[in-house]
C-alpha cells in the first residue's frame, strides 16, 4: 500500500500486495495479566491481518495516515482485477481486538506460603476470560496514451476506488504525476517489477463529501478479498520514501498450523523469562528495549512470531477469543472446530534489510506459543518461621540474581544498574567498570549472554 500526498509523497505504510522450581514458587499457569505489548508501543507501527484458506486471501490493512484527507491515496499492487464485491470497509476496533488479542504479556504471580505444604489456595488465575473459552474519475484517454488501462471503478463508502493495468512502470508512474500525485524517487522500478508479474493496481482515495456525510475522523481500514497460488505480502513500497525502519505487525488466520515467511528467518522472541517485578511500572519500555535489542541481535533481517494459538479457544485468555462474528468479517470462513490458527509476525524493516516482499509458508506446526513474561513477588514472612522457610529465602535471592541477568540479556540493559534499582546491592569503583567492560565485551561479540 503506497499512501501518497498530493503535493508531498509520505509513505504511511504499505501493503503492495514474536527451572524447574519448588512447587511452592510456581503454580501452574496461573495468574494475573497486568500488562500487553500491542501496537501502540511503537511508532507508526502497520497492521496488517490476512486470511488464508486454500488460494483464498482476505487482507485487511488499518491506514494510519495523518494528513489532509484531501491528498491521501493509496496503491496496492493485487494479482488480478477486484469485483466491487471483493472490497469492503472495516471498523478499526476489529484491528484493535485482534491486536490485543495476540499481544505479548506480561502475568505476575504471587509465591504462596512455604509453610503450607505447597497449598496455593492464595493464587488464582485471574485474566480477561478465566475460563476455557470456546467461540464459536481519472482522466482514460491520459491512461490510454500512457499505458495505463482503468479496468475498473468503484464507490465503497467513504473510497472511491480504480483497479488500473499498466503495460511498463515509467507510463504508470507519469501518469500518477499527471494526475496530481508526486511519486517518491526509487517506485519507478518497485512498480516495474510488479508489472512484470503481471499485477493490477488497486488505487484509493478519499471521497471527501461521503467521509464528511459519515461523520468518520479516523480514516477505517480497507480489505480486499483475491483468490491466487501466491500467499505473499509486498512491502518493497514502503521502503520508497520511508524515513528509517518501519515497524510491520502481521496477523495470519490459517486453517492448518502456524505461518513462517518462507524468504526471510522467522524465529521466536525469547518468552517465559523471569524478571525483577519492578518491570512491571516500566513493562514498555522494556518490551520496546527487549524487540530494539533483538532486532540488533539478529542483524535486523529476521520476522518474529510473537504468538501463534488456535482462536477458537485459549486456557488461560489474554483477552477475549475472536467472535465468530469477528472472524466472519475478518475474512474466515465458518469451518468446524477447532478455529483458526492466528500466527503474529513483528518485523522491523528497510529497503536494505528486507529487499523483497514477505512470502508465507502455512506449517503443519500446531503447537501454542504466546510471548510471555513473568513476574513472581516474593512472600512476606520469616526465615523463622518454618525448615521450608529457610530454605525458601536462601533461594529467593539467587531467583533475584537471575532475574536481574534475565532482563539484562533480554534488553541489552546494564546488569549493575539493574541490580542497583532492584537491590541487589551497589556495585561501584572497579566492580562496576569491570561489569560495564564485560558487558561491551558481550555486546561486540553479538552474544547477548
Amino acid at each position: 500500500m503506497l499512501n501518497i500526498h498530493k503535493n508531498q509523497a509520505t509513505m504511511i505504510f504499505v501493503v503492495a500486495a514474536l527451572l524447574v522450581l519448588p512447587h511452592f514458587y510456581l503454580n501452574a499457569f496461573c495468574g494475573f495479566y497486568v500488562a500487553k505489548a500491542d501496537a501502540s508501543l511503537f511508532n507508526d507501527a502497520s497492521r496488517v491481518v490476512m486470511v488464508r484458506v486454500l488460494d483464498r486471501t482476505v487482507i485487511t490493512m488499518e491506514n494510519d495516515y495523518s494528513g489532509p484527507l484531501r491528498e491521501f491515496a493509496m496503491v496496492i499492487p493485487v494479482p488480478k482485477v477486484l469485483e466491487e464485491k471483493d472490497i469492503r470497509v472495516r471498523e478499526t476496533k476489529l484491528l484493535d481486538r485482534v491486536d490485543s488479542y495476540s499481544a505479548p504479556r506480561l502475568v505476575e504471580y504471587h509465591d504462596s506460603d512455604p509453610c503450607h505444604n505447597g497449598v496455593t489456595d492464595d493464587v488464582v488465575m485471574i485474566s480477561d476470560r478465566n475460563t476455557m473459552v470456546r467461540t464459536e474519475q481519472i482522466g482514460a484517454s491520459r491512461a490510454v496514451r500512457h499505458g495505463v488501462t482503468i479496468e475498473a471503478e468503484y464507490d465503497v463508502e467513504e473510497y472511491d476506488i480504480l483497479i488500473l493495468s499498466a503495460k511498463e512502470s515509467g507510463g504508470l508512474v507519469r501518469w500518477l504525476q499527471e494526475n496530481e500525485y508526486n511519486i517518491p524517487d526509487g517506485a519507478e522500478e518497485v512498480l516495474g517489477s510488479y508489472i512484470k508479474q503481471n499485477m493490477r493496481f488497486f488505487v484509493a482515495k478519499v471521497d471527501l463529501e461521503e467521509q464528511a456525510a459519515m461523520d468518520k475522523v479516523k480514516l477505517r481500514p480497507l480489505q480486499v478479498e483475491f483468490r491466487s497460488d501466491k500467499f505473499m505480502l509486498p512491502i518493497r513500497l514502503g521502503t520508497v520514501n520511508a524515513r528509517g525502519d518501519q515497524d510491520l505487525l502481521v496477523y495470519l488466520l490459517t486453517a492448518n498450523g502456524r505461518v513462517e515467511t518462507a524468504n526471510y528467518r522467522t524465529v521466536k522472541l525469547p518468552t517465559g523469562q523471569e524478571l525483577p517485578t519492578y518491570v512491571k511500572s516500566e513493562f514498555k519500555d522494556f518490551y520496546r528495549a527487549m524487540f530494539s535489542h533483538q532486532h540488533k541481535l539478529q542483524g535486523g533481517r529476521v520476522v518474529f512470531n510473537e504468538y501463534t494459538w488456535n482462536s477458537g479457544w485459549c486456557d488461560p485468555c489474554a483477552g477475549s477469543p475472536l467472535t465468530a462474528d469477528e472472524l466472519d468479517q475478518l475474512g474466515y470462513p465458518r469451518l468446524s472446530n477447532p478455529g483458526p490458527m492466528l500466527t503474529r509476525l513483528h518485523l522491523r524493516y528497510n529497503s536494505e534489510t528486507f529487499p523483497e516482499d514477505l512470502i508465507f509458508a502455512e506449517t503443519g506446526d500446531k503447537q501454542n506459543f504466546q510471548g510471555r513474561y513473568v513476574l513472581r513477588h516474593p512472600w512476606v514472612g520469616s526465615p523463622d518461621d518454618c525448615g521450608m522457610a529457610l530454605t525458601y529465602f536462601e533461594e529467593l535471592e539467587q531467583r533475584r540474581e537471575d532475574e536481574a541477568h534475565n532482563l539484562a540479556d533480554l534488553t541489552g540493559w546494564k546488569l549493575w544498574e539493574i541490580r542497583q534499582k532492584y537491590g541487589l546491592g551497589d556495585k561501584s569503583g572497579s566492580d562496576a567498570a569491570d561489569e560495564n567492560w564485560w558487558e561491551s565485551v558481550k555486546s561486540w561479540f553479538g552474544r547477548g549472554e
